[in-house]
């Protein structure tokens, strides 16, 4: 097992994953918070969070950073992100619940997949298809953040289109885990 040294723990990609970690509770105290101020702060708030998932991961293979620690960290801060902003979205957006919960419990079974996978010496990467289902689960939630009406727009039906990709992304994908696993033990 490696020993984690201070300089990985304090190297700027693992810097960054926990900075997305650190902003997840303002994100949650201003989801609250009404009027069109409020939402797009917050809004921008979770945009640059997100964005942070891909230039965390990015520096660390450029520069040659790649720690247990961020391998950890970064897929955790990704979860945590998007789990609590749709768990608080529920009341303050209006979003189904049941919509919620199929995607939080595709993460939880996959997470614990990939768990069971590597105590069996088995590697399950992350795929393609998961990757689109968290942009597309950060984009619905950017968008229904804003939801308040501008004038001429209102951003919930463009937070549910993409909430509903989402939601089919992350079935599709989940199902697709398991067969990859099936497939690894099924000699």
């Amino acid at each position: 097992m490696e020993k984690l040294n201070r300089q990985q723990i304090l190297s700027l990609p693992n810097g960054v994953t926990i900075l997305r970690i650190v902003a997840i509770p303002l994100i949650l105290v201003l989801l609250f918070y009404m009027g069109r101020k409020y939402q797009l702060l917050t809004g921008l708030l979770f945009f640059g969070a997100a964005v942070t998932d891909t230039f965390d991961g990015y520096l660390a293979r450029r520069r040659g950073m790649v720690t247990t620690l961020g391998i950890f960290l970064d897929p955790l801060a990704d979860k945590l992100l998007i789990v609590t902003a749709l768990i608080a979205l529920i009341p303050a957006r209006e979003i189904p619940v049941w919509m919620v919960i199929v995607i939080v419990g595709r993460e939880i079974a996959i997470t614990g997949l990939r768990g069971i996978a590597v105590s069996q010496g088995i590697i399950i990467s992350a795929s393609a298809l998961g990757k689109y289902k968290t942009v597309f689960e950060a984009a619905s939630i950017f968008f229904l953040i804003l939801n308040g009406s501008y004038s001429f727009l209102s951003f919930r039906p463009i937070g549910m289109f993409f909430l509903w990709v989402a939601l089919g992304i992350a079935v599709i994908s989940g199902v697709d885990y398991f067969r990859k696993y099936l497939k690894s033990i099924i000699v």
